[in-house]
């Protein structure tokens, strides 16, 4: 029988700083076993960074547990920093930090943003792959973010009238541009401000059922001011062009286990993309979880996550 829930927390036999340019500095850590397989961690957003709780998916007896914060996400440096923050340059420091830490290949696990960054790692850098896992899919392209600014309204009404509403009625018609500029504002009173009220919505339409305390957590400042600048920043300059489509290039990664696993009630990055993915990836496992929302930490979605974990351990 297969484990349903998370692991015991444990604390990283080692963590450091990665230098990666002139600006950016990159947390990462290692925890579990450092002999085990080793498996690496994307956080979501872009730019909400990672927390103790992501390592409690992996078998620390078996994994060898990388997690990092994304340049300008969580404990890197400079916190919200959008300068030379591309898609491009998250791939580059992923394969910076596989060679920093002497890995061959490594599982990568990515859920939301970080099912968008494992997927165009993995189709830049197949032979470093050895199994994938993604969760609630997110493929940057402009009708999800059509969805997120204003689709989501449909679902969530209240929490889209707090997060418009934060803007001034002259600039609802155009809400990302309203909140870049507001989220650039050197005054903390306003970027804060406006950083709260970004993650606040999002944490809001993210689980089946109300959680205070996914709210609280995507309403603390670090979380708030990374995500939202950062995620404000790509959702304005970062979309995917066609040319480089995740699923229109998925044959590169064919031959590598894989699970995809969605919520069916997934309103933040809806079920759509996932059934795209999935149709075009057969060789995929594809899990639809009938009773969850898009956060990793509703339970049937943290079940069927460690689970495909396990199952990718149990043959690496």
């Amino acid at each position: 029988m297969s484990r349903q829930d998370l692991f015991p927390p444990i604390e990283p036999y080692a963590s450091g700083m990665l230098r990666l340019d002139g600006l950016h500095n990159m947390y990462w850590e290692q925890s579990g076993n450092p002999a085990g397989v080793p498996a690496v961690f994307l956080h979501g957003g872009p730019g909400a960074g990672a927390t103790s709780t992501h390592r409690r998916f992996f078998d620390p007896d078996h994994y060898r547990i990388v997690i990092f914060d994304q340049r300008g996400a969580g404990r890197s440096t400079p916190l919200g920093a959008t300068a030379d923050n591309t898609l491009t340059h998250l791939i580059a420091d992923m394969e910076l930090l596989r060679l920093h830490l002497r890995i061959e290949k490594w599982l990568l696990f990515g859920g939301s943003w970080g099912s968008t960054l494992a997927l165009a790692y993995a189709e830049t850098y197949p032979e470093r792959c050895s199994a994938i896992v993604l969760r609630g899919i997110f493929l940057c392209r402009r009708n999800e973010i059509d969805w997120f600014l204003y689709g989501m309204r449909t679902i969530y009404p209240e929490a889209w009238r707090a997060f418009a509403g934060h803007l001034s009625e002259a600039e609802r018609g155009d809400i990302l541009d309203g909140y870049c500029r507001r989220l650039a504002d050197p005054d903390p009173a306003v970027h804060l401000a406006a950083a709260r009220a970004w993650s606040s919505y999002e944490g809001s339409c993210s689980t089946l059922l109300p959680s205070p305390d996914t709210v609280a957590a995507f309403g603390e400042e670090r979380m708030a001011l990374g995500l939202a600048r950062i995620e404000a920043h790509y959702f304005r300059h970062n979309l995917i062009p066609p040319e480089r489509d995740l699923v229109a290039q998925v044959d590169r990664i064919r031959n590598i286990p894989a699970t995809i696993v969605q919520g069916r009630y997934d309103m933040v990055c809806p079920i759509v993309s996932a059934d795209e993915l999935a149709q075009a990836w057969p060789e995929a496992e594809y899990v639809v979880v009938p009773d969850a929302g898009h956060s990793a930490m509703e339970p049937g979605i943290r079940a069927a996550l460690v689970a495909a974990i396990e199952q990718h351990g149990a043959r690496l």
